[in-house]
């Protein structure tokens, strides 16, 4: 499974950039997670399983995107 790192940016298939602020570890099932922060609008909190996070793109729902993944870490920096 891809690494997710914590404290870098990361793009949406859809375009939006978004903050990794830690990978957590759900307190009942173990089951790893991305606690992230949208960086436009509110800047909402989010958190979604790490796997769905890593996943690649749904190509038969979405056959348009050129991104591979659903989040791809991108070079860009935000404080």
């Amino acid at each position: 499974m891809r690494k997710i790192l914590a404290g870098r940016v990361y793009r949406h298939f859809k375009g939006k950039d978004y903050k990794v602020l830690v990978v957590a570890q759900h307190t009942e099932t173990g089951e790893l997670c991305v606690v992230y922060q949208a960086l436009y609008d509110d800047f909402a909190y989010y958190v979604r399983p790490y796997a769905m996070f890593a996943s690649e793109v749904d190509r038969e729902k979405y056959p348009e995107v050129e991104q591979q993944y659903r989040f791809e870490l991108t070079e860009e920096e935000y404080d």
